[in-house]
């Protein structure tokens, strides 16, 4: 689990942070320039939600969501540290341009195939991380209805859902390829 995986305490709610407009980018065999000399970058494997309607309470996620993608959660994490220690947002370590990359999106599965299907990652052509809906801390119901009760959920919102372990370090010509199943959804290289 990333939390444990860096040594944070599993946490009891949700751990929201807002990425501005400009963070999104495609995820289409794209070249991906991230920040130079801001220290360690990791990059975070993600289920990303796309919301279909403005959010009315009671409504399910199946309601809410009709496609889906995968994402990249790129983080400075030098940045990050330092903002953590001082009580302050982490807005500016995952905030940046291009910070956000997303594959093409999909059909939001049927609860049965979004339980029965892993997403990997792979970077430089090995898997570094797998993840599946039904081993988050938080399901996706608990996650749609916090975020809609503290900070509004409106059409075309996007959530990115949290990731699994096995996040690491990215460098120049690093290369990362996003699956659903065995199905490729997009691709970049890090210039």
């Amino acid at each position: 689990m990333h939390a444990e995986e860096l040594g944070n305490k599993v946490p009891q709610e949700p751990l929201i942070f807002l990425k501005p407009s400009h963070a999104a980018v495609a995820l289409d065999k794209a070249i991906i320039h991230l920040p130079q000399n801001a220290g360690q970058i990791h990059y975070e494997g993600e289920l990303v939600l796309r919301i279909a309607r403005d959010y009315v309470p009671g409504m399910s996620v199946e309601e809410l969501v009709d496609v889906m993608a995968l994402g990249l959660d790129f983080t400075l994490r030098d940045v990050q540290e330092d903002l953590k220690k001082k009580g302050l947002p982490w807005t500016a370590a995952k905030g940046f341009k291009n910070a956000a990359p997303l594959t093409p999106y999909i059909a939001f599965p049927e609860e049965e195939e979004l339980d029965a299907t892993d997403f990997t990652v792979r970077k430089n052509g090995a898997e570094v991380q797998r993840g599946n809906v039904k081993d988050m801390i938080f399901p996706l119901q608990k996650i749609v209805d916090f975020i809609a009760a503290r900070y509004g959920l409106g059409k075309n919102d996007l959530i990115f859902t949290g990731t699994p372990a096995g996040v690491g370090p990215v460098v120049s010509g690093d290369s990362f390829e996003l699956f659903w199943g065995d199905r490729l959804l997009g691709t970049c290289i890090i210039g």
